[in-house]
């Protein structure tokens, strides 16, 4: 692969990998909401636009959505050093018992070596531990992420929606234990969701160094302005599978206010003569602590179009920033 030179490529945190800023996964679609040959075009979309991180995990589609992304990897023969694939661990696949869900050791290198299987690869580059878990020391968890790493079958670990306090549990177990530490975390990251990742994680960005690799950049969908006039037939909101979601984001409070803001973005759109999701996304790049955004789509010409967000980086200057987080902060979380 021939990176297109519109892509960017930032460092993980201070780990010497290079990721692309905008990244595919595979949560909600793959191996549930669309077909495998659309999957297959998603990916070849990706790839050829540059795109070297596609992230997964054990839970999505409870391991069809690594199986089918293992599918795409195998019978695309892409060269395994021009790609990123990754999977997390903690809420299960096919079963959810007693040992296999969560973060204790068992668990931990169970569910490594079942990724690797339905991804159809030998090693995972990353692999995150996709929430903190209250019934495991965070040192067996460390220990596993550890083991693993030194095997050959993970390159980085990491977390994901972990508070601060916990990743300087971990952080501070690894280095007294001298283990390799978790190089990433993967939070919300939005326009409405924005304290965790600029605040709360703040001091890691300086020292250890931290990676982000963000998801729900377009809030659920609501940056779209698809969702302006209610909720449209066909989208992701309205499939029975995301009713939880969608129940969720329109009986919140802040939900009116959420989509006036939206209505307050849309004209600086057009000002950069772009759309909004691609105003969304660049604002996430924006930020140099996001090491990668990880898009979703159910379409080829969606995802393009999503890609369009590179090209609006360089616009957004400090006045339109703050136009920008004038409209956005007061509702942010």
């Amino acid at each position: 692969m021939v990176p297109p030179m519109s892509m960017l490529y930032r460092r993980l945190g201070s780990s010497g990998l290079k990721i692309s800023a905008l990244s595919f996964g595979a949560w909600v679609t793959f191996g549930k909401q669309i077909k495998d040959t659309v999957a297959t075009k998603l990916m070849h979309t990706a790839y050829d636009a540059g795109v070297n991180f596609f992230d997964n995990a054990e839970t999505y589609a409870d391991g069809a959505a690594e199986r089918v992304m293992g599918a795409i990897l195998k019978k695309s023969r892409w060269p395994r050093d021009t790609f990123l694939v990754s999977s997390k661990v903690f809420f299960g696949a096919e079963r959810e018992g007693p040992n296999q869900t969560g973060l204790s050791r068992k668990h931990v290198l169970e569910a490594c070596d079942a990724a690797l299987l339905r991804l159809k690869v030998d090693y995972l580059d990353l692999y995150y531990c996709h929430r903190p878990d209250p019934d495991t020391p965070i040192e067996e968890t460390a220990r596993a992420m550890h083991d693993l790493i030194t095997q050959g079958k993970v390159l980085y670990w990491g977390t994901s929606e972990w508070s601060a306090a916990e990743i300087t549990t971990a952080f501070d177990v690894c280095t007294r234990l001298n283990l390799h530490r978790p190089v990433v975390e993967q939070p919300q990251y939005n326009l409405f969701h924005r304290t965790r990742v600029e605040k709360e994680y703040a001091p890691f960005y300086r020292s250890p160094g931290l990676g982000t690799t963000v998801w729900s950049p377009l809030a659920s969908g609501l940056l779209t302005g698809k969702y302006l006039g209610g909720v449209p037939t066909g989208s992701r909101l309205d499939t029975p599978s995301m009713a939880w979601l969608r129940d969720r984001l329109t009986s919140d409070a802040s939900y009116p206010a959420k989509m006036l803001a939206v209505q307050k973005l849309a004209p600086i759109a057009v000002e950069l003569d772009t759309s909004l999701p691609c105003l969304a996304l660049a604002w996430c790049l924006k930020n140099p602590h996001v090491s990668s955004v990880i898009l979703g789509a159910s379409h080829p010409e969606q995802l393009r179009e999503n890609f369009g967000a590179l090209a609006v980086l360089d616009r957004l200057t400090p006045s339109l920033m703050s136009r920008i987080d004038a409209i956005s902060r007061p509702l942010a979380e």
